[in-house]
């Protein structure tokens, strides 16, 4: 067993066992970062300054670019500049403050190329549909070209994704060799081991020079042993280049760690802490402050107000110019279902939405009977309650067109798990655990589960079961993306008319 002497200091990578690790010794050149000669090195902290200025170079580019060709196509002209610019200026500080807000243009971020399109994709139609709204209520919207402001809309965004995709090869490929240039730090470890190597790996491909390595003793009884290490890395520090000391420890008893640390302050050097055990995952979770107090965010709502806002903005326009478009289908159905039975035209029941808030459902009644009640029957194949209009209603499901009018209410939305009656959600939530989760989101006309072979009445538990794990896979996967797959596989169900009667 190791002595507590030779937990005082231990340094990295020092391939003689017989060297005396009490004493500080400096890593000038540690083996794991020799790989090859560096071509050219760039600041680790230029990154996210440089990512910014690259798109609002993109988005100015793209802005001029499209109202040149626009207006030279169709009118021979080249377009107002000062009034190109100051839009591309709009939209250019619009959306690296958002990106910034998201993180976006961190080293880590960058590299997620997936994450980067989806977020990208979702910040710059919110933006552009936030502008349209204002240059709407100003009434300034007769200002600007139709035909430009589309094409840039869409020559933006593509210009932006394919910037991603070349930070993406570049930063890959910096990483991979370590080319980025960084600070030179020291290692105080809490630990018996030696350094983890995914603490050395980041430290390397982030830039950070590893000069100097302590190892504290995992005995936290033994002061003396552990006063020591701090006093030769305080000795290792003075006079070095040294500018950021890094302490990996564990939390579990802070007081007696901080009161070791507090030694540190004596230089003049920013101390930083990455705390390993389990408290640390509590301190992965964001934070905010009420006051002078601080709280820590133990669950996240299912969508960001970005998230929240695209899909309501999504939701409005679709269900509006939906509404409009019926019209006449609509005033068909009216008639259609009056002159076949005696009844309302539309059936409303009370049904859970988002929170288990109740509302009115509304669709064109299909049967001879408006169950709201405790028990609730569903439909089944020839079920004799079915009118003959309604029989073709919801194989063609245009009974469930005037839930538009819910969305536009605020009640659904397009896409989301399809909500069920009360009385069926009572019963479903004592079978099914984890069904209460569908609550998290407003229920929509259509949904994930719909589309893969869910669509119409759940005889059994399992078929519960498997909507409600695809509805709950949906709520954590959101992506506008997601939504107009769904409503083109549902167009696609609908023509098959397969589980509707």
């Amino acid at each position: 067993m190791a002595s507590r002497d030779e937990y005082r200091c231990r340094v990295m990578n020092i391939s003689n066992p017989n060297l005396d690790t009490r004493k500080s010794v400096a890593l000038d050149s540690p083996p794991s970062f020799a790989r090859k000669p560096y071509i050219w090195t760039i600041s680790y902290r230029a990154v996210t300054p440089l990512a910014m200025a690259l798109d609002a170079l993109v988005i100015f580019a793209m802005s001029l670019l499209s109202n040149t060709v626009y207006h030279y196509e169709s009118i021979g002209l080249s377009g107002d500049f000062a009034q190109i610019g100051s839009f591309a200026s709009v939209v250019a500080v619009l959306f690296i403050a958002l990106g910034k807000n998201r993180d976006l243009y961190d080293l880590t971020e960058l590299l997620n190329l997936k994450s980067q399109i989806r977020e990208i994709s979702t910040s710059w139609i919110f933006i552009l549909l936030f502008l349209t709204g204002v240059a709407f209520t100003m009434k300034v919207g007769g200002d600007f070209s139709r035909g430009a402001t589309l094409l840039f809309a869409f020559s933006g965004l593509a210009a932006l994704i394919g910037e991603r995709v070349l930070w993406r090869i570049f930063l890959a490929d910096g990483l991979a060799v370590r080319k980025f240039s960084g600070r030179e730090v020291m290692l105080i470890e809490e630990q018996s081991s030696e350094v983890s190597s995914g603490l050395l790996d980041a430290f390397s491909r982030h830039g950070l020079k590893l000069s100097h390595h302590f190892v504290l003793s995992p005995d936290r009884t033994d002061l003396q042993s552990r006063r020591n290490v701090i006093a030769q890395a305080i000795s290792s520090a003075r006079g070095s280049n040294i500018e950021e000391i890094i302490v990996s420890a564990s939390l579990d008893n802070w007081s007696d760690l901080r009161s070791l640390l507090l030694h540190l302050r004596v230089l003049p050097i920013p101390v930083s802490l990455v705390p390993v055990g389990p408290i640390s995952e509590l301190l992965k979770v964001p934070s905010h402050m009420i006051g002078t107090t601080l709280t820590i965010e133990l669950q996240r709502g299912p969508r960001t107000l970005l998230e929240r806002s695209v899909k309501r903005a999504f939701d409005v326009m679709v269900a509006a110019t939906a509404l409009v478009l019926l019209i006449p289908l609509f005033l068909m159905t009216a008639l259609a279902i009056k002159l076949d039975s005696s009844g309302p035209i539309i059936f409303r029941q009370r049904r859970s939405g988002f929170n288990v808030r109740h509302f009115q459902i509304l669709k064109f009644r299909t049967m001879k009977v408006l169950e709201d009640g405790e028990t609730i029957v569903q439909a089944r194949p020839n079920d004799s309650r079915v009118t003959r209009v309604g029989h073709w209603l919801r194989r063609t499901s245009i009974d469930e067109l005037p839930q538009l009018f819910n969305v536009i209410r605020g009640e659904m939305s397009i896409v989301g798990p399809r909500p069920h009656a009360v009385a069926h959600d009572d019963q479903f939530d004592k079978l099914i655990g984890n069904y209460a989760y569908r609550h998290h989101v407003k229920p929509g006309l259509t949904g994930w589960a719909q589309v893969n072979g869910y669509r119409g009445q759940t005889r059994t538990v399992a078929d519960i079961e498997g909507r409600v794990r695809l509805d709950l896979w949906y709520i954590d996967n959101w992506t506008l993306k997601t939504d107009f797959k769904i409503i083109f596989m549902t167009v696609i169900e609908v023509m098959r008319g397969e589980n509707a009667y």
